[in-house]
């Protein structure tokens, strides 16, 4: 008799992570992965309690993707560091509609909600020291542009719109500059 081959704790993450990005969310059940590392059922419950430990497990690796991303793009010099953080966030929603879709595209409804308030605070006092912005025009300013990268990368991830790399990175400056020229007018408002 043969020996059995051992199915990992990583080799079942890879294979359900390749799913998801291959297919989505919905394809992501015990059979499919089973059957993408042609073995049983058993090794995913041997190395995971549950399919939602399996799927957590699977968001957690999604989202480490798309951090080391992130922070190779803005340590790439391609853009200015807080731009580079958008454009990466765009780009991923282009390169892994999928994976994309789970991270940022799911219900939370009744859910915990990620805490990004350290991260926010950061970004607000830079922004704030290099653009001589007050406390709140530098909070509303990142705000209203994460709302745009958002919305920009959900029609790209959609297939709602088709990508075009220098326009966004252009729409993202005309919005930067815009909403900083408002906020730099002591009256608020651009002439």
């Amino acid at each position: 008799m043969p020996p059995k081959v051992k199915v990992t704790r990583d080799d079942i993450l890879d294979a359900a992570l390749a799913l998801v990005r291959e297919e989505g969310t919905e394809a992501l059940t015990t059979r499919a992965v089973a059957a993408r590392l042609k073995c049983s059922t058993q090794p995913i419950f041997s190395n995971f309690p549950n399919m939602d430990g399996l799927r957590r497990a699977v968001l957690e690796k999604a989202y480490a993707m798309y951090a080391q991303r992130t922070f190779a793009a803005m340590q790439s010099g391609r853009f200015p560091p807080y731009k580079a953080s958008g454009m990466a966030y765009i780009e991923f929603a282009v390169d892994e509609p999928q994976l994309f879709k789970l991270l940022y595209m799911r219900d939370r409804t009744g859910k915990e909600k990620n805490d990004d308030t350290a991260e926010s605070e950061k970004i607000i006092a830079v922004m704030r020291e290099r653009n001589g912005l007050s406390y709140d025009q530098a909070r509303q300013l990142h705000t209203v542009l994460w709302v745009l990268v958002h919305g920009l990368a959900v029609m790209y991830a959609t297939g709602f719109q088709e990508y075009k790399a220098e326009e966004a990175s252009e729409i993202l400056t005309d919005a930067y500059l815009g909403l900083l020229g408002r906020f730099q007018n002591k009256e608020g408002v651009v002439k």
